[in-house]
Formats: structure tokens, C-alpha cells, sequence
């Protein structure tokens, strides 16, 4: 099996070299891919990326800024291997959990593997972002009638022709929640593995707010209302 691993990026000129070399130093159980997509970085970034000396890395630029959402669709369209999961930039999330992820899927146990953040108050951004993130996953768990532990978890692996067949829209943070309806209202419960995790603040350059939480939700309501596609009117 080959794994494709996803990195969107943006303005992370201080912290990519790091997250390149991290990722790249796990020793995975698999072949792997690592395709980065710079979404309109302005800090240095596309310099920094220019200069990665490995076979296993592609960069994909993208001329200006569309969101998280778009950078992963970019991403998928591009990647050649038969599993993803997504590994952002920020260094918030530890790459040598990724072999973790990896085992249910090897050993035959799922098809759909998340990352499950513990907070603490080491690990936490803040109480509001902690109270956010609970909230959008217990909606989704209310409105799908599951019992997941973590929606908004960077760390989602699953086979890359699943993902494809999903048609995330969302263009930003969004694609979490849209993610994980889709799975969710395909009865798709993905297997939960607990990672480790440590949270930047705003000066460090953290991203999401309250209004990603708030879109999130809407997001949720959505895909749970959708109608399903009728069968096909044979014409004659």
C-alpha cells in the first residue's frame, strides 16, 4: 500500500521546514508520498519549499489564498497513492502518530481511521476553542446518531478514492465537518485512534475561529437534510 500524505500550507515559513522534516523521519510501515500544496503563502514559505531535497516530496502551488478545503482537493487530485491523511503544517499534530493510524487499516479493521485529540491544559488552546469543538461533535453525533470523539481532528485517513467520491466543497475549515457528514450519513463510523497533541495560540499563528465552529454547524445541518439522489427516469 502507498500513502499519500497531505499537506495544505499557508504563511508557515518558520515551521515548514520542521513539519517536512518530521514527517519525513517516521519510519512508516508503508511507501509514502508527501504532496504539499503552498495556498498563496506570502511569507517565504514557496522559498522554503523550493529548497526540499527529497524524492518523496511534490509541492503544488496555488497562485493565491482559497482555503484549507481547496488545498486538500488540490492535493487528492494530485496524489498517487491508495490511502491519504492529512498532516497540517503548524506542528500542532506529531507525524509519528501516522503509523497509528496506519494499523487498524493494515491489520484489516477499518477503512476509516481518525486521530482523537486528548486536551489538557497543556494541550489546549484555549477553553473556548475546547467547548467549540466538542460542541460541533456532539451535533454530529445528535444529528447522525454516532458517538465519534473528535470531528474537527486534522488527522483523518481513509482510502484517497473515498475521499474523491465525497466531493468536498467546502473551501475552507469547513471540509472537516463536510468530511465527516458525508462519512457519517453513508454509515461510515470512522475507527478512532487516541494522538497526542499540542495547540498554538494566535501569535504562533493560529488560523480558525469561532466563526469556522458556527460554519460548521451549518455545515452539519446541511448535509443531514440533503435529499438523497432519486434513481434515474428511464425517458421513452
Amino acid at each position: 500500500m502507498k500513502l499519500s500524505i497531505l499537506m495544505p500550507v499557508y504563511n508557515e515559513a518558520e515551521r515548514i521546514a520542521d513539519a517536512l522534516k518530521q514527517a519525513l523521519a517516521v519510519d512508516y510501515p508503508c511507501e509514502i508520498e508527501l504532496v504539499v500544496v503552498d495556498d498563496g503563502s506570502r511569507d517565504g514559505t514557496k522559498e522554503v519549499l523550493a529548497a526540499a531535497d527529497d524524492g518523496r516530496v511534490r509541492v503544488i502551488t496555488h497562485p493565491r489564498n482559497a482555503g484549507k478545503g481547496a488545498a486538500i482537493r488540490t492535493a487528492v487530485d494530485s496524489a498517487e497513492g491508495e490511502y491519504m491523511v492529512i498532516l497540517d503544517a503548524d506542528l500542532e499534530y506529531d507525524p509519528k502518530d501516522i503509523p497509528r493510524l496506519l494499523a487498524p487499516v493494515l491489520d484489516g479493521r477499518a477503512t476509516v481511521v481518525y486521530g482523537n485529540r486528548t486536551f489538557g491544559s497543556h494541550s489546549a488552546y484555549s477553553f473556548w476553542y475546547v467547548m467549540g469543538n466538542k460542541a460541533v461533535t456532539t451535533a454530529a453525533n445528535v444529528l447522525y446518531n454516532s458517538y465519534i470523539g473528535d470531528l474537527e481532528t486534522c488527522f483523518k485517513l481513509m482510502p484517497v478514492a473515498l475521499y474523491r467520491s465525497l466531493d468536498v466543497r467546502s473551501r475552507g475549515f469547513g471540509m472537516e465537518a463536510e468530511v465527516t457528514g458525508k462519512l457519517l450519513r453513508r454509515r461510515i463510523r470512522p475507527y478512532e485512534v487516541p494522538i497526542s497533541y499540542r495547540a498554538r495560540n494566535r501569535e504562533e499563528g493560529k488560523k480558525i475561529t469561532w466563526r469556522d465552529g458556527v460554519e460548521a454547524l451549518w455545515i452539519l445541518g446541511r448535509e443531514r437534510t440533503r435529499r438523497q439522489p432519486g434513481p434515474a427516469r428511464r425517458r421513452g
